[in-house]
């Protein structure tokens, strides 16, 4: 098989050579990425390309301008050094008032920090949502030479954002969870216009182009220990079982991402409806091992992930080899094993060549 055939049987569950292996976000393919651009990733980047079968992430560009909506709205930006940081801060000029974000950049880190979210309070938001919709439009230029460049040596994945996801991306943690707690008629008018919102978003780009696999993100914010189970019930499941119905309506598949404890809520994750499920955080980040998720999702949904970053970069061979060994044993429907995301090395780190700590691991079913 193919890598592209490999990887759509395991997302319709059916028979595959042997379980498909993603290194995620780390994308032979994507000659953009700093992986690609690095000579001391050269050689691991030659053997991913070789080996792995890729599921490359690619969005369309699009004119959206805030607030979910392509409608014009000024932004001043101010840029300047601080001990050393870049700090940039933008000043969003929104019909009912301005609102103020700011990021710090450290020299050579790929992280940065938003030391000040866009939104302080529930009135901010509404500010925010006081910027008129107008349909976002999406470019699909670049989708032909994505495809061409990756063949058969894979998929292609966009990933989307549920309207858990947009609000509480607008303020600090810590306040966007009071908020969903304290404010429960005002959050709920949120979603529920974020979603409005994004659905007439999510169809344009489907009647566009449609692409292999939608990754959703969001529901993670709303997951033990942040709150309890019955927040994911309410706010969580009616939006992503419509945004996934509409991807199943265009012929695609849709996978959910969803990090930390999912153990409380792997059940409303599986009516929604979804195709697939990453990354399977085993404990302790999660609260629930990858042999329990299988038992518990059967043949209803394709697994991906469950090997962290960490244990790719601080484990020895035998322990990475070991895992692997597991995160690969026969589940009830085709699973994807995969690295929970891609590093992210300052750009100093990179001058040290990355460490195999593996040799090439048999796969077969």
């Amino acid at each position: 098989m193919t890598s592209r055939q490999r990887l759509l049987a395991a997302l319709e569950g059916k028979p595959a050579d042997r379980v498909p292996i993603s290194t995620y976000e780390l994308c032979a393919f994507n000659q953009g990425s700093f992986e690609n651009n690095e000579p001391s990733y050269a050689g691991l980047m030659a053997y991913i390309a070789e080996h792995t079968d890729c599921v490359m992430m690619w969005n369309p560009g699009s004119d959206e301008q805030a607030a979910i909506s392509s409608a014009t709205v000024e932004t001043a930006v101010e840029t300047w050094e601080e001990k050393g940081k870049r700090v940039v801060r933008s000043v969003l000029r929104t019909p009912s008032g301005d609102l103020t974000k700011t990021v710090k950049t450290d020299p050579n880190i790929k992280t940065a920090w938003q030391t000040e979210h866009l939104c302080k309070s529930p009135a901010d938001v509404d500010a925010w949502l006081s910027v008129p919709y107008e349909p976002v439009r999406y470019d699909f230029s670049s989708f032909p030479c994505v495809r061409s460049t990756l063949g058969d040596r894979g998929i292609v994945m966009s990933s989307l954002a549920d309207p858990v996801c947009r609000a509480m991306d607008l303020m600090e943690l810590g306040d966007a969870t009071v908020w969903a707690l304290t404010e429960p008629e005002h959050f709920a008018r949120t979603l529920a216009e974020i979603h409005r919102r994004g659905m007439a978003n999510l169809e344009q780009m489907l009647e566009c182009k449609v692409v292999d696999l939608y990754r959703i993100c969001g529901p993670e914010y709303l997951t033990p220990p942040f709150l309890p189970p019955v927040y994911f019930e309410k706010y969580v499941l009616p939006y992503l079982a419509d945004m996934v119905d509409l991807i199943h309506r265009y012929g695609a598949k849709a996978r959910i991402h969803c990090h930390g404890r999912i153990g409380r809520v792997l059940g409303m994750i599986l009516a929604s409806g979804g195709d697939a499920l990453d990354p399977c955080e085993a404990p302790p980040d999660g609260d629930i091992t990858l042999a329990d998720v299988k038992k518990r999702v059967g043949d209803k949904m394709c697994l991906f992930g469950n090997l962290q970053m960490k244990l790719l970069e601080h484990a020895g061979a035998e322990e990475v080899r070991r895992k692997s060994r597991c995160a690969c044993a026969r589940p009830k429907r085709a699973a994807v094993t995969s690295s929970c995301r891609r590093p992210r090395p300052s750009t100093s780190r990179c001058r040290k060549k990355p460490r195999r700590t593996t040799r090439p691991l048999s796969t077969r079913r």
